[in-house]
């Protein structure tokens, strides 16, 4: 993409994201992602019905009686977005291609997070760590994460859901906020390494996916081509047999899927690429709260 054509698209996407994130999200982002860690504020005399283990014995065998440590909630979170840049989200046949949308729906919670005073960061992935932005404040660093959401090229085409997970866990030492944002197209089992980094952050998972996976249009044949695998084959679109086994398989891999966020205990919400994602993004900050 060149140079200008590149900046005028941050610049439309910053305009519409940050609108929707002023007007529309400001008090939901806030109230569904408060601060979930606790730093120390004061200490005071112990009252009834304290608990003993806040009691600070440093201080109590000071002053001869004994005192407590007073916690207050951290209000600032750190926030992370684990974007899937596999060559799956290159598709679309209906509005936009699956890419397009994540990068909105992850402008909009940049946007969302920088007006709640949150650090925010990003790490890209496809069956390998292909970039990782420490978390900052500001909206020079937004933008950055913008450009780079919308003129990022990987070097792998496959996705690894567990890695991608594993490493989040391993990299981000202070407990965040993430969105992870993917097609979920893998075949691996990722739901052990989700629940260990669902116990150290809070994992929000958002699936992008377009219509033609789960339904198949009668156009006779078809060919198709696996984009992160290159397998191309003909099917027969025109037989009731294969579209019926293709939707089936989509409810089956759906129903795999949403017992794995179920099980991991990840809030989940699932956008198709011809429908609007405010509602679906508010749908799910409702639910938090």
């Amino acid at each position: 993409m060149e140079t200008s054509d590149l900046l005028k698209r941050v610049r439309q996407i910053e305009i519409k994201t940050r609108g929707l994130s002023n007007n529309i999200f400001a008090g939901q982002y806030h109230s569904a992602f408060k601060g979930k860690g606790m730093s120390f504020s004061e200490v005071r005399e112990y009252q009834y019905g304290d608990d003993v283990r806040d009691i600070d014995w440093n201080v109590t065998a000071r002053y001869n009686k004994p005192f407590v440590k007073v916690f207050e909630e951290e209000r600032e979170l750190t926030v992370m977005l684990l974007i899937d840049v596999s060559n799956s989200l290159d598709f679309g046949t209906v509005r936009q291609l699956k890419k397009d949308m994540v990068t909105e729906i992850a402008a909009t919670l940049a946007f969302s997070a920088i007006q709640n005073n949150d650090k925010i960061g990003v790490i890209f992935f496809s069956d390998r760590i292909e970039k990782f932005i420490p978390p900052k404040k500001g909206r020079k660093h937004i933008l950055y994460i913008i450009r780079e959401l919308l003129d990022f090229k990987p070097e792998s085409k496959r996705t690894d859901i567990k890695m991608a997970v594993e490493y989040l866990t391993n990299v981000i030492k202070k407990r965040c906020t993430t969105f992870m944002m993917s097609d979920f197209i893998d075949e691996n089992d990722f739901r052990n390494a989700l629940t260990i980094a669902n116990r150290k952050h809070d994992i929000v998972a958002i699936q992008v996916y377009d219509r033609r996976m789960a339904d198949l249009p009668d156009v006779g044949l078809m060919k198709v081509r696996d984009a992160e695998t290159g397998h191309e084959q003909w099917i027969d679109t025109s037989s009731r047999a294969l579209r019926r086994a293709h939707n089936d398989w989509w409810k089956q891999r759906q129903g795999v899927l949403n017992e794995t966020f179920t099980k991991s205990n990840v809030d989940s919400v699932s956008i198709r690429t011809d429908q609007d994602y405010v509602k679906s993004l508010l749908n799910l900050f409702a639910k938090r709260n």
